[in-house]
């Protein structure tokens, strides 16, 4: 009989060492029978996962209410669970929660399966912004049948264990009203073409006939008229770049140090008023395939832009260097003056967007307050984009001037 107590009190200890789900347990332990000790745990973990269910469908809830998508992948690349915006941006009808499938079988989404793939191996939040054409295999009629193609933008994060949750948000609103407002202003502007023409040629002939003060005030009207002409002109060429980038280039053979050259020429009077130098650092002959006339307007408004914003007496530094193992051209133009001011630089290739006044820098001189339409670096990123390239800004980390990246297909003709 003493033996029996003692196992079973040692059975009991024993028990609740591993009964430690329920609060409260050690202090029943002794007063309960070991049946009534696990009964009182497999109810308490009944709870505390009924709990845990609840919580799990009403964040779930919650997810499903949300105006973004959200997808969230195990490490074998299986759909867990999505949300009712995701489905409906991503057409996935082939599947219900609780059912796990591949994400490939329901999404057919190269750039989705990269920003996943690099998520994880990189351990840090991606992002990524794509045209993700839908396909009309297998939707019913709840989805919209006319909408093929929507620019979508994913943001990722690293999950424990493998697991990726990616949100989703539609940007083809975002897109439409900035076409919308384009064309707007795109017709706005062939509006003004014909009457700007027309003031401009009474400005001029006002100019020639009055004396002055007079002849100032039409001298004045005139230049404004030409500026707004010019304008126009520039946003009219910006459009049709966006339009068609492919039609608006001409391509052929060219040398890029003999085209840069034949730009500095044409800025050397500017340059010999402020005392700027040129200097070119790089291989001495690079050929590419590009269009020379659109390449030249390039290099011509951002060798401008550096000559008039550097100070006096000070330099233009151009690096060129082929880069081997993807054949492609590394242009870098380095100025010495103040600089971009940091809240600026997302936006310096906008359309129509000058910066601080600031930037306007060093501006005592003529030649520091000639002003642009505002269009020029944004006409300068579109032509390098129809190439095929990329154009980014920031400050030199020695100079502190502004620094212009160009980065092109060589793309010889073979």
């Amino acid at each position: 009989m003493i033996l029996w107590w003692v196992n079973s009190h040692h059975f009991k200890n024993q028990l609740g060492k591993i009964l430690t789900s329920s609060p409260d347990i050690a202090d029943l332990t002794p007063s309960f029978s070991a049946l009534s000790l696990v009964r009182r745990e497999i109810l308490y973990l009944q709870h505390q996962s009924q709990k845990k269910t609840e919580d799990l469908q009403k964040q779930q809830q919650i997810l499903n209410l949300a105006p973004i998508g959200y997808l969230y992948i195990d490490p074998d690349n299986q759909l867990l669970w999505c949300n009712q915006q995701a489905r409906q941006l991503l057409q996935i009808e082939r599947w219900q929660p609780g059912k796990i499938r591949l994400l490939l079988e329901l999404v057919r989404s190269y750039e989705l399966d990269q920003l996943i793939e690099r998520t994880r191996q990189a351990q840090t939040p991606q992002t990524e912004e794509w045209v993700f054409y839908r396909s009309n295999y297998g939707v019913s009629s709840s989805f919209d049948d006319a909408l093929t193609a929507i620019t979508l933008k994913a943001t990722s994060y690293p999950l424990s264990k493998g697991e990726v949750a990616v949100f989703l948000e539609n940007q083809q609103p975002l897109i439409e009203l900035s076409q919308s407002s384009d064309r707007a202003f795109c017709d706005l502007t062939h509006e003004l073409r014909t009457p700007l023409t027309a003031i401009s040629l009474v400005a001029e002939n006002l100019y020639n006939r009055l004396e002055n003060p007079e002849r100032r005030w039409a001298g004045q009207l005139l230049r404004e008229t030409h500026r707004l002409s010019q304008l126009v002109t520039d946003w009219l060429d910006l459009s049709q770049l966006q339009a068609n980038p492919n039609q608006m280039l001409t391509y052929e053979s060219l040398e890029l140090r003999a085209l840069i050259d034949s730009v500095w020429q044409t800025l050397e009077p500017l340059a010999q008023e402020k005392q700027v130098t040129l200097i070119y650092n790089g291989v001495s002959s690079m050929e590419l395939w590009g269009d020379r006339s659109r390449l030249f307007q390039v290099f011509l408004n951002l060798l401008d832009n550096s000559l008039k914003h550097s100070p006096s007496h000070s330099t233009i530094d151009i690096n060129l260097q082929l880069i081997q193992y993807n054949q492609k051209i590394e242009v870098d133009i380095i100025d010495s003056g103040s600089g971009f001011i940091e809240a600026d630089l997302p936006y310096i290739f906008d359309r129509l967007y000058r910066g601080e006044p600031s930037r306007m820098r060093q501006g005592n001189d003529v030649l520091s307050r000639r002003q642009g339409s505002g269009l020029g670096l944004a006409i300068a990123k579109e032509i390098i984009m129809a190439h095929g390239g990329t154009i980014t800004a920031k400050n030199h980390p020695e100079t502190h001037g502004a620094w212009i990246k160009l980065v092109l297909k060589q793309g010889l003709k073979e």
